[in-house]
């Protein structure tokens, strides 16, 4: 099979990422933040905070559902809208500490803190991978905007979630 037309690198091109990489991420930490609560496997939601870790750290080469996304996904489904790789970056920094604060509540003998914790990750990074609308790359967003700073290729965001809110309204 053909390589798809790539405009950036998956992994060199670090200012930027296909918009469809971070959702696949988004699903796999919340399937797998969920899978934890439904099993009571409090180990899955410290897996799910290493994958953020190792891939916060070392960069989309070494995150397994980036890796996923770039080398199986994309090339079938072609590269989808290019963007700023700063808000998903910061989302993962938000999900890295709730699911390492969930571990260290495990630890602890807090088991309702640490599945709070765990749920809220589910919660959003479902939340983002179903609908587009990411939490915390919305606050970044936010904060960058106060700041000045200019987003590359930033769409959809809350404009995008008010549609998805309308035609669900609208289908009831």
């Amino acid at each position: 099979m053909a390589r798809a037309f790539r405009s950036v690198h998956p992994y060199d091109d670090t200012d930027v990422i296909d918009a469809r990489a971070p959702r696949t991420n988004q699903a796999f930490v919340g399937l797998v933040a969920l899978a934890a609560f439904v099993f009571d496997a409090p180990l899955l939601v410290a897996l799910v905070a290493l994958q953020l870790a190792v891939g916060l750290v070392f960069g989309r080469r070494f995150c397994l559902p980036c890796v996923f996304y770039f080398e199986v996904l994309q090339p079938r489904l072609g590269e989808g809208p290019i963007e700023d790789a700063r808000p998903p970056r910061f989302a993962n920094m938000l999900g890295l500490g709730f699911t390492a604060l969930a571990t260290v509540a495990f630890l602890a003998g807090l088991e309702t803190l640490g599945w709070v914790l765990a749920l809220v990750v589910a919660a959003l990074a479902l939340l983002a991978a179903a609908t587009g609308f990411c939490l915390g790359c919305e606050l970044y967003a936010f904060v960058a905007r106060r700041r000045g700073v200019r987003l590359v290729g930033r769409r959809g965001g809350l404009r995008a979630w008010t549609r998805v809110c309308a035609w669900s309204w609208r289908s009831r």
